[in-house]
């Protein structure tokens, strides 16, 4: 034994000097070459392979904090881990969703509340919509940021809950603030003399009962109708929608039928009326001008587009992005329920994000778009203008039809 060659190993809890210490004596002899060889491929490869992918993990999981452990679902735990790519991706995209969220949102507010003539009851809804954007992204993307940067959720139990709570606080007040701006359109456009008309008082009364109403549904997962647990990916909380218990999927059937069913049919009736009513009094328009022998009973700067092409663009634009903000959420939480098979912790990464997406263009539909917005924004803060803001532009005649106030959100 003691004319065998001295035969060096990694020696995993050494000095990082080289980490190697001689074997044994009565270790069975190997050749050099044989020794080299093993460790290269069982060992030092695979280091550098991990380090080189930066996966140092076997599940999704595996960064989870200990006090994170008990609200994470075991059926993420088949997941390999995300590229790290992934993460940076998600990472910068939130962080510039919530630069322009939070900006947008918070000069909309700014212009409107700042702006006498456009202090209206109606402008009072869109100032809510800005601001419960504005505190969803504010609240909401620095902790994603966060999370993407260490790949996992790091922020404790604790403020797991508090993200989830404001966004479900401020996704429901988004919702159901454009729901009573589709429907003051209704009101002011179908009804007209006979509807009752939106005061200062009635819009705060609204405004009051949206968030009272959202708060209700944030806090009860907090109280035990279902839970808030981190997500698949690890980097944003919402419902348990992989609980067994009916009890906690029923949160989610009911949430959705009052969050996301009733406000999205309340939107669609409320424009498909509103596109029939303008219509049908463009076509009483052109009946009387061809009884009346003129090509038109439009004064010269409204002959463009017809009143109803440009409402039918704003509904389908609002429903369009309605739909497309708040689709994805819902679909992933009805996957989590009725087939879990088909979710991945990739595939749940695209709700927060579309939800996130729709406090961007929040404020261009509702507020950019209003040319005396943009006559004020161009007035306080004329480096965020673009294009024309409409002034100069003769005062319109005295039979221009609510379609046309409509187009530009009714606001006025």
């Amino acid at each position: 034994m003691e004319n065998y060659p001295l035969i060096i190993r990694q020696n995993s809890s050494s000095s990082p000097s080289f980490g190697f210490q001689v074997l044994s004596e009565y270790e069975l002899p190997k050749s050099t070459s044989e020794v080299f060889t093993s460790y290269f491929a069982t060992t030092l490869g695979p280091q550098v392979a991990r380090q080189f992918m930066r996966f140092n993990n076997q599940t999704v999981v595996d960064k989870a904090t200990e006090d994170m452990m008990h609200l994470i679902d075991p059926f993420w735990y088949q997941f390999p881990p995300l590229h790290p790519l992934w993460y940076i991706c998600l990472g910068l995209v939130i962080l510039i969703l919530g630069i322009i969220g939070v900006c947008g949102n918070f000069v909309v507010v700014y212009i409107f509340l700042l702006t006498p003539s456009m202090r209206t009851p109606s402008n009072l809804l869109v100032i809510n919509l800005a601001f419960s954007d504005c505190i969803m992204m504010f609240v909401n993307c620095p902790p994603m940021v966060i999370s993407s940067y260490y790949e996992t959720w790091v922020l404790g139990p604790v403020f797991c809950e508090i993200y989830a709570m404001f966004g479900s606080l401020c996704g429901c007040a988004s919702i159901w603030t454009m729901t009573a701006i589709a429907f003051d359109r209704y009101n002011v456009i179908v009804k007209g003399m006979k509807g009752t008309p939106l005061t200062v008082v009635r819009a705060l009364i609204q405004i009051i009962i949206i968030w009272l109403f959202g708060l209700l549904w944030a806090i009860l997962p907090m109280v035990g109708w279902n839970r808030y647990v981190p997500e698949g990916n690890l980097t944003a909380c919402g419902t348990d929608y992989l609980a067994t218990d009916w009890g906690s999927r029923s949160y989610i059937l009911v949430y959705s039928f009052f969050v996301y069913y009733m406000p999205l049919f309340t939107i669609i009736y409320s424009y498909y009326f509103i596109v029939s009513t303008v219509a049908a009094h463009e076509q009483a328009m052109r009946d009387q001008a061809k009884k009346m022998n003129v090509a038109s009973l439009r004064s010269g700067d409204q002959s463009g587009e017809s009143a109803e092409i440009k409402l039918a663009k704003v509904a389908l634009t609002t429903i369009g992005l309605w739909f497309m903000a708040w689709t994805p959420y819902l679909v992933i939480n009805y996957i989590g329920i009725f087939n879990r098979n088909l979710l991945t912790p990739l595939f749940t990464i695209w709700g927060s994000l579309f939800a996130k997406a729709n406090a961007i263009y929040n404020p261009i539909v509702y507020g950019v778009s209003h040319p005396k917005y943009r006559s004020a924004l161009k007035e306080k803060l004329p480096f965020f203008v673009c294009g024309e803001t409409g002034e100069g532009a003769p005062a319109p005649a005295a039979n221009t039809n609510a379609a046309d106030t409509v187009s530009t959100n009714s606001k006025a």
